[in-house]
């Protein structure tokens, strides 16, 4: 069953080892660096209770509707309808919650499509992802994840760094589990969740077993250690200045893992490199991965071109044909994120071994990887240049809105035609925290490389696309003349 924003505020409160600014954090839910955007989220598990017909479904085996994301889509219009509820979910956040909980629901949906990837040579996991997937969808959790390894030495296998324990690794086996010690960074959104996968995307050699294994352990697990970024909602002096900063912090951490037990029953994969990469890879988990990331992408481009137009209206020059052309270029790139994502549904595929099972189409997601993160950071450099220096010479506050003195000398020179000073100075702060703030800084790195590197996703598309396909055609050409046809 689906449960309500409250409930998932009192998850918050179960002791789990929050680490900000040298202090420890006793409850998400109430300390003024996560509360609002605490709050933001649960107001996502609220949404389910308004609009049960868009954002629930009906699971096999599991009594009463869960979120639509823990669905297995089995036809092209179950997969459109949890691509309608990824969309619902986003414009509520405006696309800022890159980690929202439907993200991590539709990857453990794609696990358990496919439970018999985890069987490996000498562990089978498979009856423990079906469980997990399970118990997730009932309680309608909020599943984190950590993939990435520490950025101590690249060039180096896990084992060969200074010492055998930075990434993380399983140090010793109990009776009823193991025991696993050593870290993984951005953890996004993982301070807030309810659980916390580990898992590996890249395939390591044979010798590296240690460090190849995979399970989900509560958030409150004795050694799970949340060692938190700076929290830009805690730096948010108000929601009318940070509007952004202060409400959709998902914020990322340093996920540390000391001596953590992790019962049987929890692990997924265990020493066994090439059952860790085919989690992802041979299931719809990545690319359930990427048709979330797409829809949001969409809904974010949106709302920055929806600031554009309203900046442009509020600067009087909505008309003049550069700033039309301006406003074209960034509804185009609105219009090709949303075409991306109805592609790879419309053309959606079946599972390999998924039992009827679909997935969005392989080679047009991983198109998207190499499309989104080059819209994004233009789309941002566009809202720059027609707010000019509207972005840079903003009150203080809030409160010089308050002060009779200061707001009679805004009141007489921060206005524009049809927006007195109040208006246009919160549409300002609003486009300065899109675009130009810390928060705004860390989203335009995390719109780069949140599904990886250039070098990782590139090469994927030539793997999952038809490049063959395309030299054909080339090569028809060729063989339609010759040197004799001077």
């Amino acid at each position: 069953m689906t449960r309500t924003g409250e409930q998932y505020l009192e998850s918050l409160r179960d002791g789990r080892e929050v680490w900000l600014d040298g202090e420890r954090v006793t409850d998400l839910g109430s300390h003024p660096a996560f509360r609002r955007s605490a709050r933001s989220i649960a107001s996502l598990y609220d949404l389910a209770e308004t609009m049960p017909a868009e954002l629930t479904a009906e699971v096999d085996g599991i009594e009463g509707p869960v979120s639509r994301a823990f669905l297995i889509p089995r036809s092209k219009e179950e997969l459109k309808a949890r691509g309608r509820a990824f969309r619902l979910l986003s414009r509520a956040t405006f696309g800022y919650l890159g980690r929202s909980p439907d993200y991590m629901a539709a990857a453990v949906a794609g696990f358990a499509t496919c439970p018999q990837v985890l069987r490996g040579e000498g562990f089978d996991g498979s009856a423990n992802v079906l469980a997990h997937h399970r118990r997730m969808a009932e309680g309608d959790l909020y599943q984190a994840h950590t993939l990435v390894n520490p950025q101590v030495d690249r060039t180096r296998q896990p084992s060969q760094q200074e010492q055998d324990d930075l990434y993380l690794r399983v140090v010793a086996e109990r009776d009823g589990g193991i025991v696993v010690r050593g870290a993984k960074m951005i953890g996004t959104a993982a301070a807030f969740g309810d659980e916390v996968l580990v898992g590996v995307t890249q395939l390591m050699p044979s010798e590296e077993a240690d460090y190849a294994v995979s399970f989900s352990v509560p958030v409150s697990s004795p050694g799970v250690k949340f060692i938190s970024r700076t929290s830009y909602e805690g730096r948010a002096t108000s929601v009318f200045d940070y509007p952004l900063s202060s409400r959709f912090d998902e914020n990322d951490s340093l996920v540390v893992y000391d001596d953590v037990f992790v019962p049987w029953e929890r692990v997924f994969a265990y020493r066994d490199p090439v059952v860790c990469q085919r989690q992802f890879w041979s299931t719809p988990a990545f690319v359930g991965f990427v048709h979330h990331g797409a829809t949001r992408l969409w809904t974010k481009l949106e709302f920055l071109t929806g600031v554009a137009i309203l900046v442009a209206r509020a600067n009087n020059t909505h008309e003049l044909p550069p700033v039309r052309m301006q406003i074209g270029r960034m509804m185009s790139w609105v219009a090709t994120a949303r075409a991306l994502v109805l592609a790879m549904e419309d053309a959606c595929e079946p599972v390999p071994g998924g039992d009827g099972a679909v997935m969005p189409n392989r080679e047009i997601a991983h198109a998207q990887l190499a499309v989104g993160p080059e819209l994004y950071p233009r789309a941002v450099a566009e809202l720059k240049l027609l707010a000019g220096g509207g972005l840079i010479q903003l009150p203080s506050s809030y409160r010089d809105l308050l002060e009779p003195e200061v707001a009679a000398l805004l009141g007489k020179y921060v206005r524009s035609p049809g927006h007195d000073s109040e208006q246009r100075i919160k549409l300002f702060k609003l486009a300065w925290d899109a675009v130009g703030s810390e928060f705004a800084g860390r989203h335009d790195q995390y719109e780069r490389f949140y599904h990886g590197a250039p070098h990782t996703y590139l090469p994927a598309i030539v793997r999952e696309g038809d490049p063959e396909g395309c030299a054909d055609l080339a090569r028809q050409c060729l063989d339609g003349y010759s040197l004799t046809e001077g």
